[in-house]
């Protein structure tokens, strides 16, 4: 099962996608680990991954994965559940830090997806829609917004479950059948 958890920044998305999380987890076994992207690069970095630690309980394992998500991944054992926070940061570093090029950062995710779906992983991925704001002005991040839709769109597309937090609520946008909300019969979904 794979779930993409999207939303606003300060949305209230990282608090859902560990709620699901927790709950796969519960319905499941397995061991509930925490695939981290951040980096503590300054103050406001550190304190909110702090903060995120705090309120994670202590039943969570911390795997930290600044750009390798496969290598990462590839350390959780079979029918674990795992929430990927976030994206939005990986997609960055991978283009800004030294990752490599995009069809290789896109080839990562690819190969995430299909080591989660092999291995029996399942895996919620937290990332921003940085579309709510403003258009930029500047090349360089019209590239990284390009880069982080085209893995927005793919995620979407082969994901279990799309979810977008607005406000601290949830919005189903693709159930867990795989139908996009709004298809089908929707009364038996309520």
């Amino acid at each position: 099962m794979i779930a993409f958890v999207g939303g606003g920044a300060r949305s209230g998305k990282s608090h859902h996608a560990e709620a699901l999380a927790g709950a796969w987890h519960r319905s499941r076994g397995g061991e509930l680990v925490y695939l981290a992207t951040a980096q503590a690069a300054d103050a406001e970095m550190a304190a909110r991954i702090a903060r995120h630690r705090r309120e994670r309980d202590s039943g969570w394992r911390t795997l930290e994965a600044p750009l390798a998500l496969d290598a990462a991944l590839a350390e959780v054992a079979e029918g674990d559940s795992v929430l990927l926070d976030c994206l939005t940061l990986w997609a960055s570093q991978w283009l800004y830090a030294g990752g490599g090029r995009e069809a290789d950062g896109e080839a990562m995710l690819g190969r995430v997806i299909e080591t989660a779906r092999t291995r029996d992983i399942a895996l919620v991925v937290v990332s921003n829609d940085l579309n709510e704001e403003p258009p930029p002005t500047d090349a360089d991040t019209w590239r990284y917004l390009a880069f982080l839709q085209r893995l927005h769109r793919r995620l979407a597309r082969e994901a279990d479950r799309v979810i977008e937090v607005v406000a601290g609520m949830a919005i189903q946008w693709k159930t867990a059948d795989g139908v996009p909300a709004g298809e089908g019969d929707t009364e038996a979904r309520r």
